[in-house]
């Protein structure tokens, strides 16, 4: 979805003198969806255009943002280690 807006221009010049406009207003509103809980990491991945999961944590790390882990997130991961240890 493409999606336009009006910012007035001393703030466009501020935006973009940090880097592409474009690019940093579509960061900032992935952030703000992530920390909010309305979008998932993998959303955020696809939305950024990541590759990878660490890409996710690593633009999150570097954006001051903790990585959404849960307990059960934990107890999968903790299972499929258990199942590659005993083998």
């Amino acid at each position: 979805m493409e999606v336009r807006m009006n910012i007035p221009d001393d703030s466009a010049v501020q935006l973009q003198a940090n880097g592409d406009m474009a690019r940093r207003l579509l960061e900032m509103a992935a952030l703000e969806g992530y920390k909010s809980g309305e979008l998932t990491a993998h959303q955020l991945r696809e939305m950024l255009g990541f590759d990878t999961r660490m890409e996710v944590d690593g633009f999150l790390k570097a954006h001051g943002v903790a990585l959404e882990y849960t307990l059960e997130d934990f107890v999968r991961e903790r299972a499929a280690l258990d199942a590659l240890l005993d083998k």
